[in-house]
């Protein structure tokens, strides 16, 4: 059997690539594989992120950008088609990050970029106004295998990393990882006619140079449902609310807002996107309907659908109050997302 597996997805859609990668992880055995894919508009967070502590959730929600948790550590990252991914996977003893790394930098080298890593996870390469980033990286280990996957900035939209990586100034406290932002930079700007096939190309020869054999590559196509263990299962979760949002780690929120009938303070605590505890203070007049919502938003989702769909509940049980709840409910379907 060839110890190489290369594997190349011609899907855009986040959820679908990384259910791939996974499923490909799982059913590995001593192969070394390379899987070369890009993502449409997406926010990627890592493993442990909370994402309405790392992004505009508001914003993308806006603009139809999708969310997805990623299964490895380290921070947000906004991907576009101007970025190429890359997954490095191997079975141990032979996993090891340094040599994955080299074949990335040897990759370059050949495109013309001098490039170097740099700390626990970034390629960098050293410019007339500073070290700028052009590469960021996460790992995965089991027992048994390892992962390495990372993306390189080819022409991506950077002033869109900051639509959508900087959160909304929520009174959030947040347990977890936070990002870290650097100085990034597209390898357009060092090749400026460089492409994501060029990099594919690029990054397969020194994948293969470096193991002094080749293998023929395999497409991995949404039009036809890959052919790997427990894919559909795999995809369902990817794509999900649950895994994406309700995987976050615990965190307390402070709302507040003046209206015309009187000011309104809420704090909920967040565990597993669910609402675990709600306290709402105010100075209405009428505060029964508002005490009602506490106890009514505890076990709730913590989506603005879910709070919305609490607040029209008390419309029937308070109909003197329609007003006032239905300025309340579409205060929390804005703020919450």
């Amino acid at each position: 059997m060839n110890s190489l597996r290369l594997l190349i997805s011609d899907s855009y859609d986040p959820w679908f690539n990384l259910a791939v990668e996974e499923c490909i992880f799982r059913e590995m055995t001593t192969q070394k594989i390379l899987f070369l894919w890009r993502n449409a508009e997406t926010v990627v967070i890592g493993q442990s992120q909370n994402p309405w502590k790392e992004c505009n959730t508001r914003r993308m929600e806006q603009d139809g950008i999708r969310l997805a948790r990623r299964s490895s550590g380290g921070g947000a990252v906004f991907h576009d088609l101007g970025n190429t991914c890359f997954t490095f996977m191997a079975g141990k003893p032979g996993y090891d990050k340094t040599v994955s790394t080299g074949i990335i930098l040897a990759a370059l080298k050949q495109l013309g970029v001098d490039a170097s890593a740099s700390g626990r996870n970034d390629l960098v390469v050293e410019t007339a106004n500073g070290v700028r980033k052009i590469s960021g990286s996460a790992y995965r280990e089991t027992q048994d295998r390892g992962f390495h996957h990372g993306t390189l900035l080819l022409n991506a939209d950077l002033n869109r990393l900051a639509d959508y990586l900087n959160p909304d100034p929520k009174k959030l406290q947040a347990k977890g990882i936070t990002s870290v932002r650097s100085r990034v930079a597209n390898l357009a700007e060092f090749v400026p006619e460089i492409d994501h096939q060029q990099v594919c190309d690029a990054v397969i020869q020194a994948f293969f140079a470096h193991y002094g054999e080749t293998a023929q590559p395999e497409v991995i196509s949404p039009d036809v449902f890959p052919d790997l263990p427990d894919f559909a299962q795999q995809f369902a979760k990817q794509s999900s609310w649950e895994w994406n949002f309700g995987k976050a780690p615990a965190f307390s929120h402070l709302l507040n807002e003046r209206f015309t009938w009187g000011g309104v303070d809420i704090f909920f605590d967040v565990e597993k996107g669910a609402i675990v505890r709600a306290q709402i203070f105010t100075d209405s007049l009428n505060p029964a309907p508002l005490q009602t919502l506490a106890e009514k938003l505890v076990g709730c989702a913590y989506r603005s659908e879910a709070l919305a769909d609490c607040c029209a509940q008390l419309v029937a049980q308070y109909p003197q109050q329609e007003n006032e709840l239905s300025e309340l409910q579409r205060w929390l379907l804005e703020t919450i997302k």
